[in-house]
This record gives structure tokens, sequence and C-alpha cells, in this order.
């Protein structure tokens, strides 16, 4: 995820709290929506679909925080 962060997405995972947080729960979800799509947990169409959509929008999150940082590097 965003590649050409890399390097300032380490940084903020270490000073960011907010970032961190946003940043685990993306990672937990990802995790949640493949285990429910490779039927290792039970879940509804309905239900992976909403996973998704939350972590597209931690993600949106995630990006507009990188961009506001790496305009004030």
């Amino acid at each position: 995820m965003f590649p050409e962060y890399r390097d300032l997405i380490s940084q903020l995972k270490t000073t960011d709290h907010h970032f961190q947080h946003l940043f685990d729960k993306h990672n937990e979800l990802d995790q949640q929506i493949k285990n429910m799509e490779a039927r290792i947990v039970g879940a509804t169409h309905e239900e992976v679909e909403a996973a998704k959509k939350a972590k597209l929008v931690l993600k949106d999150q995630l990006y507009a925080i990188l961009r506001k940082a790496s305009a004030t590097a």
C-alpha cells in the first residue's frame, strides 16, 4: 500500500499514534477480508462488502495523512 510513501509510513508509524491506529486497523480488516473470502471465517456477501468499504475508508484516511505529512516535509 502506497509504495511511494514507504519511508514516510515507517516514520509515521513510530511518531503518530493516530496514524498507527488507522494503519493497524486497516491491516486487521485486510486479513479479516482474506479470511472471509477464503471461507476460513463464515460471512455473508454483505458482511464482506461492508468490511471492504470500511477498509477503503481507512485507506482514504491514511492517504490524506500521508499527503499532508509529505507536503510539510
